[in-house]
């Protein structure tokens, strides 16, 4: 596990430089089943699930959808990295989940990426999720004014 908030930005910087650049690998392949499954889970939490899921579970299903994206690359050494990075950081993000409010706003994200994905647009999808994460890093990595975090 990552036992430190250094350690927890360094995932987020990882996960800048890999996933965005996993949606331009040449052998990226569209998996449209598997991209509407996990955008139909990311509706079902914007529609209002997300207001009555556990921390664990939010996490689990925003892993599946950034793990489903990475899967398309088809590159073993990013899917790998992925999954290994998302266990490191489980037991932290159970404790820093994201207000359900922004949680939600960052599920509405992972709708952009997929429809952006789904509609061939993988430049403008790869640009977005580079936005998308580094929103999410500053939220989740910003210590609060009198804590050692």
């Amino acid at each position: 596990m990552l036992t430190s908030m250094d350690a927890y930005q360094d995932s987020y910087r990882y996960r800048l430089t890999i996933e965005p650049a996993a949606i331009l690998e040449p052998g990226f392949v569209l998996d449209r089943d598997a991209l509407e499954t996990v955008r139909a889970q990311q509706q079902r939490l914007v529609d209002g699930r997300i207001h009555t899921i556990g921390n664990a579970q939010l996490y689990d299903l925003n892993s599946r959808f950034h793990e489903a994206v990475m899967a398309c690359s088809n590159n073993t050494f990013f899917i790998d990295s992925l999954r290994r990075v998302d266990r490191l950081r489980r037991l932290i993000e159970y404790r820093r989940s994201l207000q359900r409010d922004r949680a939600a706003l960052r599920c509405a994200e992972h709708m952009r990426i997929a429809d952006l994905l789904l509609a061939g647009k993988r430049a403008e999808a790869s640009a977005y999720l580079r936005k998308h994460l580094s929103s999410v890093s500053q939220e989740k990595t910003r210590r609060r004014v009198g804590t050692a975090e």
